[in-house]
Parts: structure tokens; sequence; C-alpha cells
């Protein structure tokens, strides 16, 4: 049997984490066992569906690395075919045309209730015979077996059985002729012979009726795996007020992928103590039935923490690359000044964003207008004048221009004019980037770059020469 999965998102918003993390279980599931994955956009609510959301679940799926190999299908150009079934089905007596109004639903609703019984449709046009009133469209529901149960071998939850005497008569197309999520869910399954689903826990109470419908049709249901939810860190179900939810928005922050794929496959999924994993390490070990069965709270630190991990692990020209995306973002040119690669062999050790990487190369590409007021109150003393003037000519005449050039200069300089290397290495950094946080004065100063590091301590003297007294 060759293993297909699917992953199949309604596009009515963002591609939320829970959302990516079951793409992400159904893409691992079919990669380990050499199978076929696919993408499906169930587009059916028409009224809350837009192409908007749909690039971006396209979008957040390209980002995340999540190919697929199949799709994307979109529901709403296959209503032709949910057609042609729904007349099979009703040619063959397992579904039936309902001529119930609302008013009369809501009643036996009601009845139900003040009787104390679980609100359902009764079956009343079950073996209708008689003509329709003129001028009513019926909607068609899935005749469901009376008698029996459905057992749901799921490969997270274990054995669960449902009664199908608890199972009512599903609507499975509206009266203006529409299909409905358990019947178009049900058919394209059975069309794209899906194998195994993983999806959500939430989607377990809907899972008998779509095996009993599936049977109806004569098709072999498929294995399934329901993913609890995923909860915020005060244990309740994960929202926007708990903070970035979408995908894409952790993209903004400066998240890189690979981190946040690892992050959300430990999200309820577990390989002994191992926290770590690459892509491909992923794809040999992955197994549905390692998900824990209880619902996994994020953990925002532990995000930043693999997310620093790769900008440190990943190969330099890697991050680089993302990198370039963040700086021309706060109005940066990578191409006016030192490659890219070299700044980030310079940060890499302390950003844990992308977005705080771009802010950081700030005084690599561009000038700045103004020290930080009291880093230059502080360090942009007379005592340090004389050492400046004598660093300038030094500077102007290094070759070749080098991090190890600028060391023996800045070292040189100081010991000359009584001061530690400490002593001048700060001042040196405002002199040189505005503020007192960058790498190592002497990789600064040599990423920078000459013409700059020139123009930016001749205007450090100025300002000094320019203090009173």
């Amino acid at each position: 049997m060759t293993v297909r999965t699917r992953f199949a998102p309604s596009p009515t918003g963002y591609l939320h984490i829970g959302g990516a993390r079951t793409a992400l279980f159904s893409w691992l599931y079919a990669r380990r066992h050499r199978g076929t994955f696919i993408l499906r956009i169930e587009d059916t609510d028409i009224e809350r569906s837009t192409q908007q959301a749909v690039d971006a679940i396209l979008e957040s799926m390209d980002w995340l690395g999540l190919g697929y190999d199949e799709g994307p299908y979109y529901q709403t150009r296959r209503f032709d075919r949910y057609r042609e079934v729904i007349e099979r089905m009703l040619a063959a007596g397992t579904a039936y045309r309902c001529y119930c109004s609302r008013e009369k639903l809501e009643a036996m609703r009601a009845e139900q209730m003040a009787r104390k019984e679980k609100p359902r449709y009764n079956g009343c046009c079950r073996d209708r015979t008689d003509p329709p009133r003129p001028g009513t469209r019926p909607v068609i529901r899935f005749r469901n077996p009376s008698d029996g149960e459905v057992a749901v071998n799921d490969q997270i939850h274990g054995r669960v059985v449902f009664d199908n005497s608890e199972l009512d008569d599903l609507i499975i197309a509206r009266g203006d002729g529409t299909p409905t999520y358990n019947f178009t869910v049900v058919v394209d399954d059975m069309d794209m012979r899906i194998t195994h689903v993983i999806r959500g826990d939430d989607h377990l109470n809907n899972t008998p009726r779509q095996i009993n419908i599936l049977q109806a049709l004569g098709a072999t249901p498929p294995l399934y795996a329901h993913v609890p939810m995923i909860l915020g860190p005060d244990g309740k179900k994960l929202s926007k007020r708990h903070g970035t939810v979408s995908v894409m928005e952790f993209e903004k922050e400066g998240i890189l992928p690979e981190a946040l794929l690892n992050y959300l496959v430990r999200l309820g999924w577990s390989h002994g103590d191992q926290e770590v994993f690459s892509i491909e390490e992923l794809t040999e070990i992955f197994d549905a039935a390692h998900v824990n069965k209880s619902a996994a709270a994020v953990n925002p630190e532990k995000l930043l923490w693999l997310n620093q991990h790769y900008i440190k692990a990943l190969p330099v020209a890697v991050v680089a690359r993302r990198l370039e995306v963040y700086v021309r973002r706060i109005g940066l040119n990578p191409e006016n000044g030192p490659p890219l690669t070299d700044v980030v062999e310079a940060l890499r050790e302390r950003a844990k964003t992308l977005v705080e990487m771009a802010a950081a190369c700030r005084c690599f590409y561009a000038d700045f207008e103004h020290y930080h007021e009291e880093a230059a109150r502080t360090h942009l003393t007379a005592a340090v004048l004389p050492a400046f003037e004598a660093l300038h000519a030094r500077l102007a005449k290094l070759e070749p221009w080098s991090v190890a050039g600028v060391h023996e200069a800045v070292a040189a300089a100081a010991e000359v004019h009584g001061l530690t290397l400490g002593k001048l290495a700060q001042p040196l950094r405002v002199a040189v980037t505005g503020g007192t946080v960058s790498p190592p004065i002497d990789a600064t100063v040599a990423l920078v770059g000459r013409e700059r590091v020139s123009s930016r301590l001749g205007r450090a003297i100025e300002t000094i020469r320019r203090l009173p007294g």
C-alpha cells in the first residue's frame, strides 16, 4: 500500500500553528513511508473563504518547506463530482430528501430537550413517499445505520467506539444544493485515495459519520490519527491573546522555518529526551503513534532557544540569505557594506532572531545621525582624544584591512596612550556605531569599513574637541 496523506485547511484566515503542526505531521508521515502528501483547500464556505487566505496558506507552506506532491485541489471546483455522488446515493437509498422546515426542526429540538433527550433529527422524512409541497427546496440527508456501532481505531487515542443510535441522519447537501463539510471530505478522501488522515481531535466526533458514508459508498475508510489541540501557556485554548499564532507572523518576527518546525514537532510528540531534530532526521523517525494523547502548551522561550540554536548551527550562507530579507525590510541595502556572511559570523552568537540581527547590523550599512546620549556623555571624553587621533592616523594607513590588523592598531594606540584595551574599545564602539552594543571591537571596526570608520572617528574627534573646558 502506498501511503497517501493530506492537509486540508479552510481558507478563512491565516495558517494557525495548530494547522501548521497538523500539516507537518501529515507531511512527515508521508515522507517517512515514501508516500504522497496532498494539499487540499476546503473552500466550500464561500462567504468566509478568501483568496487572501488561500495565498497566506500557500505562502506559509512554501516558507516552512512543506512541499506537496499533489494539489492544491479546491473543493469549489469539484461541485459537479459531489452532485454526481449525491444522485448515486439517492438512487441507492443511502440518502434521502428531507422537507422539514426550520420551524419544525426547532420544535423537534425543543420537545427533545424538554424530555431531557439528546437533540437530534428523528428521521421523519426517511421513508417519506408523498410528493413535496410546491416551491420547497429539500436538503439531502445521509441514511445513517440505525443500529450497530462504529469503531475508530485511532493511531493516537486507540479504539473509540460510537453507537449508531447516537448518530442522526446528517445533512450532506443544503437546500441550495451546496454540499456540506462531512460529505465533501468523504468524497475527496475516497477520490484521492487517502490512506491516513492526521487532523485535530476536534474532528474525532465527525469520524464515525464519515466512516459510515465511506462504507455506504463502498470505499475503505483511511486510518485516522486525531492530534490533541495546542494550548496557551495558561492551559487554555491557544488564541491571539497568547501572542503570535500565525505562521507568517513568526516569519515577520525573525524566526527561522527550521526552528519553527522543530518547535512544532515537539508540541505533543517526543523521541526520548531529544530536543533538536533536523528535518532529514524527522523524516526517518516520525511516527504518529508516538504523539501524546494530552494537549501540549506553547513555550515561547523554547522557540527562541531553538531559533538561536539554528542561527548558530545552520551554514553561514543559509543564514545570510535569510537575513537579507530582514535587512532590506528596514530600508538597508546589503550591497552598501560588508558581505552578509561576514556580518552573520560576527553576530550569530548573540542574536535570538533575524529581526534582532538585522537591527544590530544597521551601523554596517548606513550612517547614524546621533550618538546614544548617555553613551556619548560617558565615553566620548577628553581622556580618549589622543588615542583617537593616533588611531585615526593608524587606521587610515592600515594594510591589509582585516580584523587582525584592526586589533593590532587599537591595542597599539591604547598602549601608547596609557589605556587598557577595554578603556579604548568602548569609546571607539560609540564613535563608530553610535551606541555601546556591537560584536568585538576589532570585528566591528573591520565590518564598518575603512571609509566609514575614518569619517566616524573624525566626527567623534571633532565632537570631543568641542566639549567645554
